[in-house]
């Protein structure tokens, strides 16, 4: 079979249902930062100082990365980082000024970017500076594990052009005085727009912006409507590897899984998913794509991602709700309802597997603790026991919702904050316009009435849950379920469930947690990565859900470059191409 490609073309992708990309601006804050915006939309124009994900394994491709590997003295404390000249699109060379710019706006704003944990980068820098113009240097405050310090830190980093070191007034220089970061700062994200606005009329203004269309990636953006369709070309000034073949990307706003399946059946897009529940895996191996009902005319590829699936529970609420959640027991009994293995298999039909703990179960790898993987998690699937915790901590479980007879902060008693009468009922929010999701939530329930909980469903536009149901203290929200989790670099747990942690989404907070995720990123002995998960898994911060592929990819037979799959979500369309099938059928 020969494979000619063919020069040019345009290729339309279908994004997932109520997730447009939200935010250009790459200081993405916590209620934003998600895969949709950053890694495939963001990091199309902008490039980090690395790249995750080399060939299709969880690595660092350094081909791809602005940064070249890290150099680490003798103390193991300071690292050097040579930046590659690549050229911004308005002739600039990236330098080490475009990350002490970033390192700077970090400094001064870390709590507003969703990647920040306190205490760790860059507060736990003693300091950082440019070496030479392509040369940067970080001190750290201790001996890091080097591998954490790569994967989960220096990747933090998205060089900015100094184009952007400006105010509403004209030129500033945050890059040289961090006193100018907080007005900057503020520019920056006045020209991205409200981050929780849902109206597309301040992001049709991106692709004509001064700020926003000084690129270093290998795509500019075109137009964004304000019907949601968004358009990239080549950045004709791109100087990295992998020009783009095509001549427009284009991706298409959905409203639910059937319309962007119609938009496959049509033609009218080449990328697109099959909806969950659609395709069956009859080996159970979700890992490899089963029958495709598009049938030859689609290539079907699951998007394994390095990552977990939750259900955020809020420690935040300010209400009676907040105080039951607050109790370990309540938490446990609601991890005790949710049947994982049915949802793998009935919902997923074969595409899914069940999460145990804090740690991705796939890719296989030892990070996992062995005795999480042989008790299948600490709490699974298990009505029974979830009445006896509740029965044994003050609750007359012989009606749902089951209500408390013991209230009181002892032994068996229900605990602080919840009175005699209360009722053990919860809100639970979940994203529209998912029927597996929604299938999978009215599991959820109906198993968790028969263990004395009342959930009480409502569905909600999926942009509009994560804005409003993020981190953040007195939210009124109780249990949140955009049908998604966190995408690892390396599975620490800074980002989630280290007490002030700005994607930390149920807001908990716990010094034991914290105590343990610090012994994770010191050290590379895998001993306190499974010390650290398992007390996560019995404390059950978040109600852990069955994992699945992120998507199973549609992708036009013609199409090809698409795989492999990158782990964490990445995409690089510039390497995508379409080939002449008449070719390849005379041949």
């Amino acid at each position: 079979m020969t494979d000619k490609p063919i020069k040019g073309g345009v290729a339309t992708w279908a994004c997932l249902p109520g997730f447009p990309p939200a935010v250009i601006f790459p200081f993405t804050p916590g209620e934003r930062f998600g895969v949709r915006s950053l890694y495939e939309f963001q990091m199309l124009m902008y490039r980090p100082l690395y790249w995750l994900g080399r060939d299709g394994e969880p690595a660092i491709d350094y081909d791809l990365s602005i940064g070249e590997e890290p150099v680490w003295d003798e103390t193991g404390r300071t690292c050097t980082v040579r930046i590659k000249p690549w050229k911004w699109s308005n002739g600039e060379t990236v330098c080490a000024d475009n990350v002490i710019f970033w390192m700077n706006m970090l400094k001064v704003k870390g709590p507003r970017f969703g990647a920040y944990s306190e205490g760790y980068f860059p507060d736990n820098l003693v300091s950082f500076g440019k070496v030479a113009d392509d040369k940067v240097s970080f001190t750290f405050d201790k001996a890091y594990s080097e591998n954490w310090v790569l994967l989960n830190q220096l990747t933090m980093i998205t060089p900015m052009p100094k184009a952007w070191d400006r105010t509403a007034d004209g030129p500033a220089d945050a890059t040289h005085d961090i006193g100018q970061a907080e007005a900057v700062y503020e520019f920056l994200m006045a020209e991205n727009g409200d981050v929780v606005e849902e109206d597309n009329s301040h992001r049709a203004r991106w692709a004509d912006s001064p700020v926003w269309s000084v690129v270093n990636g290998p795509w500019r953006l075109k137009s964004y409507t304000e019907e949601g369709v968004v358009t990239f070309v080549p950045n004709e000034h791109y100087s990295g590897p992998n020009p783009p073949h095509l001549d427009e990307l284009r991706q298409v706003s959905t409203t639910s899984d059937e319309q962007q399946y119609e938009l496959l059946r049509s033609g009218d897009v080449q990328v697109g998913f099959l909806p969950p529940g659609m395709g069956v895996q009859p080996d159970g191996d979700p890992t490899t794509g089963g029958p495709n009902p598009l049938g030859d005319g689609f290539q079907l590829e699951p998007q394994i991602l390095f990552n977990i699936n939750f259900m955020a529970v809020n420690f935040g609420n300010p209400t009676i709700a907040g105080n039951l959640i607050r109790q370990p027991y309540v938490r446990q009994a609601l991890q005790s309802c949710f049947d994982q293995e049915y949802g793998a298999r009935e919902v997923y039909q074969g595409y899914g597997w069940s999460q145990t703990g804090s740690i991705p179960v796939l890719p296989k790898s030892d990070l996992v603790s062995p005795k999480i993987a042989e008790r299948g998690g600490f709490w699974p699937f298990d009505l029974e026991k979830a009445r006896e915790l509740l029965a044994g901590n003050g609750w007359d479980v012989s009606a749902s919702p089951a209500v408390c007879v013991r209230p009181g902060t002892g032994l068996g008693e229900a605990g602080e904050g919840i009175p005699a009468g209360t009722e053990l009922s919860f809100s639970l929010r979940y994203w529209e316009g998912r029927p597996s999701l929604a299938r999978l939530m009215a599991q959820f329930r109906d198993d968790a009435a028969k263990a004395g909980i009342e959930i009480r469903l409502e569905e909600v536009m999926g942009s509009v849950l994560v804005a409003q149901d993020g981190p953040g203290e007195a939210r009124m929200w109780e249990l949140s379920c955009w049908g998604g989790g966190w995408v690892y670099n390396y599975p620490t747990g800074e980002n989630l469930f280290q007490s002030g942690a700005a994607c930390n989404f149920s807001n908990y907070r716990d010094a034991k947690a914290d105590e343990l995720i610090a012994k994770t990123v010191t050290s590379d002995d895998l001993e306190a990565l499974y010390e650290y998960q398992e007390y996560i898994a019995d404390q059950a911060p978040v109600i852990f859900m069955p994992t699945f592929p992120r998507r199973l990819f549609e992708v036009a037979g013609n199409l090809r470059g698409f795989s492999p799959i990158n782990p964490y979500g990445l995409i690089n369309p510039e390497n995508w191409y379409y080939v002449d099938e008449t070719a390849e059928n005379e041949s």
